[in-house]
């Protein structure tokens, strides 16, 4: 049987770090940018709505690798020089992909909490603010809370999907788990042995997401520890 030599694997244990790494700080990023839309977009002030709806319209129509190629090739340009420099000499690549995997994921996080807000009673809102909290202190302490045990299982496959979705990094050179498989498999030519590797870390990588999840659900939803109990 054709086994890799111990450096390609070892190239490919730091690729699957380097996915790890984007995918742990693109998904926080992802969930607070969500979590503030949601937030925004429940304001009575209408050019709020508006721009949460453009912001969720854009993100969900254009595909993500050309969101991903445009801030790494067209955002640069709109910043200063220097700053512009800093960037290139601190793995640009890396930040660059996180901050587009975050802003688009963003989006579709954000319409699963709003499905979840959407099972809230109204009545629980008007309670809260009976009771004196504020509009910020009714959405942290009583609705978002809420919201977002609805919005566990589907906030599960967009983690699955946003893990997934690292690949596209590839383009702008991020040295992640499929460049480095694509890399091995161009100087060896062992394609079955390199690609199936690589399948399996990701295969072992969505499983460990899946496991977590199943813990979160089980714990934070109503209902669930009674019926298996």
């Amino acid at each position: 049987m054709d086994f890799l030599e111990p450096i390609y694997l070892h190239q490919l244990l730091d690729g699957m770090l380097t996915t790890v790494q984007l995918f742990l700080v693109a998904w926080v990023m992802a969930f607070t940018i969500a979590v503030l839309l949601v937030v925004i977009r429940t304001t009575d002030w209408a050019p709020c709505r508006w721009f949460v709806d453009a912001y969720v319209e854009y993100h969900r129509n254009v595909p993500l690798l050309v969101q991903v190629l445009f801030w790494y090739f067209g955002m640069p340009e709109l910043l200063p020089e220097g700053v512009r420099d800093w960037l290139y000499e601190h793995n640009a690549e890396l930040s660059l992909a996180a901050i587009a995997l975050a802003l688009g994921s963003a989006a579709y996080i954000a319409e699963d909490i709003r499905s979840g807000l959407r099972s809230i009673p109204g009545t629980q809102f008007e309670s809260a603010r009976a009771l004196g909290c504020s509009y910020l202190q009714c959405m942290r302490f009583v609705i978002v809370p809420q919201a977002l045990r609805a919005a566990i299982p589907p906030l599960i496959g967009r983690a699955l999907l946003l893990f997934k979705n690292t690949s596209v990094a590839m383009a702008i050179g991020v040295v992640e788990l499929t460049y480095q498989a694509r890399e091995i498999e161009n100087e060896t030519y062992r394609t079955f042995t390199t690609f199936g590797i690589a399948t399996a870390m990701y295969l072992l990588g969505s499983f460990c997401i899946m496991f977590i999840g199943s813990h979160i659900y089980a714990r934070y939803v109503p209902g669930r520890r009674s019926r298996h109990a």
